[in-house]
């Protein structure tokens, strides 16, 4: 009996010390996820004496501090590119806007002669027609990156598209001393877009070539196995290789390549669209001219 008991005791202190113990390791824990969250920063916690069940908890603690990192981690670089998104739409706004009010400022002048007043009339028109299509391209890229734009597949003749376009463009390109060279294989077949997204594409091609670009220019389209492949290049001697790996991302803006006058927006919207439309694009600078390259899909 004498012995039962003692065997009785010393368990009972064997299991107290181990309670103990794993309450102490316990504390420690919670000592060091306080710390952690303190801190905001990434860690681990850890249990100073083992215990199966405890272990798997902190396991599993330790997974959704590493989720909540991420997340914060994240959140930091969201809010820092919606800053400088901010910051880039503010220029592009203030700039035209800036000119515009000038030249309003200028037109009250009672002594202007009439040819100085057309001339700032046709200022203020043509920078308030830039900046009626900035806040379209924003509004349009903003509908085409949350999937509010809809577009529908359909039979899509791109050589007269794009043979229409040109000859619009036509008297630009001449005003802006481009010297153009057009390929437009014959018997190209159609490609399976969505008409308005496919005359988007190719006029904010031209429209960035023509603001942004050097002469000369050459426009190719041909067919290249089963896709459609059009090539728009333009002198571009100020632009820089890293540059060119960059013209797709929205609101980029080298002023070696856009000269202060607009945003990356248009061809954030070429590839944009042209993704959604199931083709690729991709840009190259060789040898100071500058490519920009659509595969579309055939029509079958």
């Amino acid at each position: 009996m004498v012995i039962v008991c003692i065997l009785l005791g010393l368990t009972s202190v064997v299991l107290g010390f181990r309670l103990w113990t794993q309450n102490r390791a316990l504390r420690g824990a919670a000592e060091q996820l306080r710390a952690l969250e303190a801190q905001g920063s990434g860690g681990r916690v850890r249990l100073a004496a083992p215990n199966g069940a405890a272990e798997d908890l902190l396991a599993e603690v330790n997974r959704l501090l590493a989720l909540r990192m991420e997340d914060r981690t994240e959140g930091r670089a969201r809010e820092k590119e919606l800053r400088r998104q901010i910051s880039n739409i503010s220029h592009d706004l203030r700039t035209p806007l800036t000119s515009i009010l000038g030249y309003l400022q200028l037109l009250e002048d009672e002594n202007l002669s009439p040819e100085e007043r057309r001339a700032y009339l046709e200022v203020v028109r043509s920078r308030s027609q830039a900046l009626q299509r900035l806040i379209t391209s924003f509004y349009d890229l903003s509908r085409l990156e949350g999937g509010e734009f809809p577009l529908e597949e359909a039979q899509v003749d791109l050589r007269g598209v794009l043979a229409e376009l040109l000859a619009s463009f036509y008297q630009d390109f001449t005003d802006a001393g481009f010297d153009m060279r057009v390929e437009l294989d014959e018997h190209i077949p159609a490609v399976r877009a969505d008409p308005g997204g496919a005359l988007r594409v190719m006029t904010n091609l031209l429209r960035n070539a023509l603001d942004h670009g050097q002469s000369p220019m050459t426009i190719r389209l041909y067919e290249a196995g089963e896709r459609v492949v059009s090539r728009f290049t333009n002198a571009a001697p100020d632009l820089n290789p890293e540059d060119a790996q960059h013209v797709f991302d929205r609101f980029f803006t080298s002023d070696k390549m856009r000269t202060g006058r607009n945003t990356g927006l248009g061809l954030a919207i070429v590839k944009t669209l042209a993704l959604r439309m199931g083709g690729t694009v991709d840009a190259e600078l060789v040898d100071g001219n500058f490519t920009i390259v659509l595969t579309w899909r055939k029509w079958k």
